[in-house]
């Protein structure tokens, strides 16, 4: 990227204390660790570190500029901008930033299978375009403004994960990135403790729709129950995606062959047999959405349809392993109710001639309807056919009550902690075996993950 310390002067409406406003800015960062010469330095105030408090290592390590809310004098050869509000000033200057690329921009947000659809997406845009899409879980009101800092003028298509926990926050993040085209995977109860209900999620998560023009479009799952009654867009129009027959793009004859799902897409004029190298009904969504945002970029559907046969999942969400005759699905990224039960239900489709073991952790965010939440994991663990429940956490009861409530001999171990489930699957895992591994990013399941691998003497870079 390239700024000149003036545009980011104008984008914020800051206070320039010292320095050249004609100072070259070459990258935007928060972290006084990473600094690289000639970067803008963002302080920002956190509940365990104020990034104030690194200004003077920044500017040793190479950095050409600050912004702060903290200081009203200056002294220096680098540039110092004063901020009333150094997130927010982040946020404006990356909007700034956006506006002076002029590319097709899809934004994706739901409450899970975020990231798996921008991968898939990104994946089939590249069929046609140079495509600039989010790192990891840079999603966030810090994460994306800094995603957005990655756009160079090769590329000719962006997408971008927009995540959000709380009101008012998509609609922040609609005002940064613009998006013409934008993907709703689901609404379902992830963050329901800030947003209460899932209505409140569905509304707030439509705020993705705020900077639409006429020519901007939606593409929504229809599958889900409250997303198949969302509307047209007031501006910009509705596409429609899923397994109902009605749906634009829809999935039907699905099947699991092997580690791939199979099955016929229905576009609006034209049928195909589509693989998708990746277990799971909601990995067929995740497709079918792609698709629909290629073609309506103007790509070539067999094009697109190549593109995805070649899809890799992200780091640890469903990757599979295979560890001499144990079978590892490492899902530990996160979990919210239904991603749980979609890592279960692809546990459950795996061929295995073992026994099957969910090691599930607590979800996180729930609030009051955490117990019945984590209950009602149980019963679909129970009902799916898993062999044995490691069931971690405050919440581990809840899910042992839940599966014992459809099968009162059901195998499960109650875990406190991580190390005791590791305790627990070094004595009863054995050959054949299929074990998942799944968590809200809090409990720390991907320790679990890596201490497994270490204890089969493998290293997970391995992998």
């Amino acid at each position: 990227m390239k700024m000149t310390v003036g545009q980011v002067v104008s984008a914020c409406k800051g206070e320039l204390l010292c320095g050249d406003l004609n100072t070259m800015i070459q990258a935007v960062c928060i972290d006084s660790r990473q600094i690289t010469p000639g970067a803008l330095f963002v302080p920002i105030k956190g509940e365990r570190s104020n990034g104030h408090d690194y200004i003077g290592q920044v500017f040793e390590a190479g950095a050409s500029a600050t912004l702060t809310e903290e200081h009203e004098t200056a002294q220096g050869d680098q540039a110092w901008v004063r901020v009333p509000d150094t997130q927010k000033a982040l946020q404006e200057i990356a909007a700034a930033y956006r506006d002076w690329h002029s590319l097709p921009m899809v934004g994706v947000t739901g409450s899970v299978g975020k990231t798996t659809t921008k991968e898939m997406i990104a994946l089939a845009l590249s069929a046609g375009f140079d495509v600039m899409k989010t790192a990891g879980n840079y999603n966030s009101q810090i994460g994306l403004p800094l995603t957005l800092f990655q756009l160079e003028p090769r590329h000719t298509a962006a997408v971008i994960e927009m995540g959000m926990s709380d009101f008012g926050e998509m609609a922040r993040l609609a005002q940064i990135v613009h998006p013409q085209y934008a993907v709703v995977t689901n609404i379902g109860i992830s963050h329901i403790e800030n947003l209460k209900t899932q209505e409140n999620i569905l509304a707030e998560k439509l705020h993705i729709t705020d900077q639409f023009t006429k020519e901007s479009v939606l593409f929504v799952n229809v599958d889900d129950p409250l997303l198949a009654a969302v509307e047209r867009p007031e501006q910009g129009k509705l596409v429609t995606y899923g397994t109902a027959e009605h749906a634009d793009y829809h999935a039907s004859e699905v099947i699991a062959q092997g580690r791939e799902m199979v099955y016929t897409l229905s576009t609006p004029s034209q049928t195909r047999v589509v693989t998708v190298p990746a277990l799971g009904m909601h990995n067929v969504l995740n497709s079918l959405a792609a698709i629909a945002v290629g073609e309506s970029l103007g790509l070539d559907l067999d094009s697109i349809i190549v593109k995805l046969r070649t899809y890799t999942p992200p780091v640890m969400r469903q990757e599979i392993h295979e560890i001499g005759d144990i079978t590892l699905i490492d899902d530990s990224y996160n979990a919210s109710p239904d991603s749980i039960r979609s890592g279960v239900d692809v546990l459950c489709n795996l061929g295995c001639e073992g026994t099957r073991i969910a090691v599930l952790a607590d979800m996180m965010e729930l609030g009051e309807i955490a117990p019945l939440a984590h209950f009602d994991v149980g019963v679909h663990v129970a009902k799916a056919g898993v062999g044995l429940l490691v069931a971690i956490g405050q919440w581990a009861s809840q899910m042992v009550k839940g599966a014992r409530s459809v099968n009162p001999e059901m195998d499960v171990a109650v875990c406190m902690d991580n190390e005791e489930a590791l305790a627990v699957l070094a004595r009863r895992v054995g050959k054949g075996d299929c074990v998942l591994v799944k968590g809200s990013r809090g409990m720390k399941t991907d320790e679990i993950v890596k201490s497994f691998l270490q204890a089969h003497n493998i290293e997970k870079g391995e992998l």
